[in-house]
């Protein structure tokens, strides 16, 4: 069976959403976002089956107001029940975005990260290249091995910063998966070549939690 691949980030904005859209394309995978706060621009999972035409599961949970979950949720009255929150079964790859950073609260109890823990599922970690990533990119490593989490690897987004993408993997020991370039149009077909150029495709698919 081939495992799922979940995609999340050091901080919000950072360009996951990007890269799930590449990652869905290249490997013609189902992408789930398990909730989304905001709905009053196209949704992340709108904007990856724009960009993709890959098939994509409703999020469990569609919040109106564009703020962490828990928030959003207490909000609108609406209870987020975590233990509903199981990766689904999908024919093929499934690629699994989540919101944020990990650290990002669910509820006042679940942080995004104990989801991540429960699943098991392999993760890649998308970190930026700017000033302040070492800090981040090392606290989300170890929060993550921390928790006994699968991290399969990190990938950088933005323009090359060769020291600290070597600084990140090598004080980390985390394998670095490519890098991710800032694009100035933002296509299916460039995105496309992007992911092409940068990254292996071999490095993502998985089974049984191996590359194969």
């Amino acid at each position: 069976m081939t495992k799922p691949i979940v995609v999340t980030g050091t901080d919000t904005g950072i360009g996951k959403t990007i890269f799930s859209v590449a990652l869905t394309q290249a490997l013609a995978a189902t992408y789930w976002k398990p909730v989304q706060s905001g709905l009053e621009e196209e949704t992340d999972t709108q904007a990856v089956v724009r960009l993709t035409g890959c098939k994509a599961l409703p999020e469990t949970y569609r919040l109106q107001v564009p703020a962490s979950p828990h928030f959003s949720a207490e909000a609108e009255d609406v209870l987020i029940d975590t233990e509903s929150l199981t990766m689904p079964q999908v024919d093929g790859p499934l690629v699994v975005e989540g919101a944020g950073g990990l650290m990002v609260p669910l509820t006042r109890e679940t942080l995004y990260i104990d989801l991540f823990k429960k699943w098991q599922a392999p993760i890649v970690l998308c970190a930026r290249t700017g000033l302040g990533t070492i800090n981040h990119s090392l606290l989300s490593i170890e929060a993550l091995r921390a928790r006994g989490c699968n991290l399969l690897g990190i990938v950088f987004i933005g323009e090359e910063v060769a020291d600290s993408e070597r600084t990140i993997a090598e004080y980390a020991g985390v394998k670095k998966l490519g890098r991710l370039p800032l694009l100035t149009q933002i296509t299916p077909e460039t995105i496309r070549t992007a992911f092409a150029e940068n990254f292996r495709l071999e490095d993502f698919c998985l089974q049984n939690g191996e590359n194969v």
